[in-house]
């Protein structure tokens, strides 16, 4: 429970920062996490097909 309000306060905090920023930093920044993302979830499907676990 705990962390779920930490991670609600987060996000506010988070949303209050990308309306306050530069459009073309919010974009930026928005693509480098979803490439971020797409990477990882290559890296965990890459993983599986070959039988490895990473946990």
């Amino acid at each position: 429970m705990l962390f779920l309000v930490a991670a609600l306060l987060l996000l506010g905090v988070v949303m209050g920062t990308v309306a306050h920023a530069p459009l073309a930093f919010s974009v930026a920044t928005g693509a480098v996490i979803a490439v971020w993302l797409g990477i990882f979830a290559l890296r965990e499907r890459h993983g599986r097909h070959r039988g490895t676990s990473a946990h």
